[in-house]
């Protein structure tokens, strides 16, 4: 039920995707009568892998995250999240309200171990070819170096289990690549990941500026969610803009019209490669569930394939593989009072005995 446009474009890309997948089932979340008329449309109403989950109530793009998480407790949003907490359906798909989906998952699913907050990560396009994954591009606007220190190691573990690479590179951004520039957190996060670096845990390539997410000079870019989604939206932008000024200036003249009849293959090409469409779809790291955000704007063929990341993570069991990858790689938590009273006391009677016999 969410997105700009809701229902006509979620079940849409739902019905064109179970077309072209014939091992992926659909739980339809939201107002039955709503998905059943879009269904009809689509003449798909009586789909076999196509099925409505009733849902009272609607998280609005507007409502405060109190309201989706206390007050709508019937909303699509919500029965959605529990159907993979039950283990009905292995992934969530959303394109509903960003700060509601983060904080009703947080408290349906729950995060996992070691992880004080989930962050959002998708790709990029960059010059090799290659996707450049970055976190964290939304959920968490002010951030400790604890949390880029939890973002890093989370990215490695996605991009291990995703890309089969044992020791993806992280790349820190900043103003600049020198250790002295930057603000305090970026300076003590650094140094936690050079940390890491050195016992072997991380492959953690330094501070990295903006032109490097392009460069695809790292897998992995981290970043607090502030900066994060400025990045993002303005590389959207940008990659529009680009678009539109290409298409304005080839139908400027029949010369130029003509030019990019010649180019069409070439420019078709960049264009698939810029298209934001074809990055759309972000996974919420960190929860014990895979869900996937994708964009409230996003149209049939954009919300088709942040499906296919849940689908895609879901067919290749990911989270299991970087809940593994996480446990390897997590700092293990600072022992609490109690523990280590009742460590210091085993200790001591140990002493005691060992002097005895002694």
């Amino acid at each position: 039920m969410g997105g700009d446009v809701g229902p006509a474009v979620t079940v849409a890309a739902a019905v064109s995707f179970a077309a072209r997948e014939t091992e992926v089932e659909f739980l339809l979340v939201g107002k039955e009568s709503v998905v059943k008329e879009e269904l009809r449309k689509l003449g798909a109403l009586n789909h076999p892998r196509l099925q409505i989950i009733h849902a009272g109530e609607t998280v609005e793009m507007d409502d405060t995250v109190e309201v989706a998480l206390r007050r709508k407790k019937d909303s699509s949003m919500r029965v959605a999240l529990n159907q993979v907490k039950e283990g009905a359906a292995q992934a969530c798909v959303s394109a509903g309200n960003t700060g509601a989906l983060m904080a009703v998952s947080r408290y349906v699913l729950k995060t996992m171990h070691g992880v004080d907050r989930p962050a959002i990560c998708s790709i990029l396009p960059n010059q090799k070819k290659l996707p450049t994954y970055m976190l964290d591009l939304g959920a968490n606007v002010n951030c400790e170096p604890l949390h880029l220190h939890q973002f890093a190691i989370m990215g490695s573990a996605l991009v291990s289990a995703l890309e089969n690479k044992p020791r993806p590179s992280v790349g820190l951004l900043n103003v600049g690549e020198e250790d002295i520039k930057g603000n305090d957190v970026v300076k003590k996060t650094a140094e936690l990941l050079r940390a890491d670096h050195e016992r072997g845990l991380l492959n953690f390539y330094g501070n990295v500026e903006g032109h490097d997410i392009f460069q695809g000079t790292t897998d992995i870019v981290v970043c607090d969610g502030f900066v994060g989604n400025v990045t993002l939206k303005a590389a959207e932008g940008m990659g529009r803009f680009v678009k539109s000024t290409l298409t304005e200036a080839f139908k400027s003249s029949p010369l130029n019209m003509l030019g990019a009849l010649l180019a069409r293959g070439a420019l078709k090409s960049i264009s698939r490669t810029m298209n934001p469409s074809n990055y759309n779809g972000g996974s919420l790291l960190g929860l014990r569930g895979i869900v996937i955000k994708s964009h409230g704007s996003a149209d049939k063929y954009s919300y088709e394939w942040a499906i296919r990341r849940a689908f895609d993570a879901a067919k290749n069991d990911v989270l299991a593989r970087i809940t593994s990858s996480l446990a390897e790689l997590m700092p293990a938590p600072a022992p609490t009072l109690a523990e280590t009273a009742a460590e210091f006391n085993e200790a001591d009677s140990l002493h005691l005995e060992n002097h005895k016999i002694a």
